[in-house]
């Protein structure tokens, strides 16, 4: 099993996301996206989401992409508020780790990061150092591009 520091930088290749900060949050069940802004539509009879993204911290720059809805469910965030929240699966990558995962979708534009990494996405494959970071890689937007 590999170590997690409790911040790691992957990927989402399939929203077309080459490198975004998480925060591993073991306190989470599921696996959070931040998205400002989403659009339900239907694509060949299924239903899809348009999904507008803040990729990097402090920054506004935008990014849309589009991905199947896997689910709808209701989440309890951690300051006990409850909102219903569209879930996608999408592939996720952290050094040699690729695997599709989880993600619910809700705006993160207050939390200083833009994604957290929950347990079912780290079940099996990870442990937490919670005093590392970074432990798969130090990637930046900068060094390996947000494709838009």
């Amino acid at each position: 099993m590999q170590i997690l520091g409790w911040r790691e930088w992957g990927a989402l290749p399939d929203l077309g996301i080459d490198a975004i900060k998480m925060k591993v949050d073991t306190g989470a069940r599921t696996s959070c996206l931040h998205a400002y802004k989403l659009q339900p539509f239907e694509r060949d009879g299924e239903a899809w989401l348009r999904i507008w993204i803040h990729p990097e911290q402090g920054s506004t720059r935008e990014h849309c992409c589009e991905a199947p809805i896997h689910d709808q469910r209701d989440v309890t965030d951690s300051g006990g508020h409850k909102e219903r929240r569209y879930v996608i699966k999408t592939t996720l990558t952290m050094g040699d780790f690729a695997q599709a995962v989880e993600l619910t979708l809700t705006n993160r534009d207050s939390m200083k990061f833009r994604m957290l990494l929950g347990r079912q996405a780290m079940r099996g494959h990870f442990h937490v150092d919670p005093d590392a970071s970074y432990l798969l890689g130090n990637l930046t937007p900068e060094s390996k591009g947000v494709r838009a």
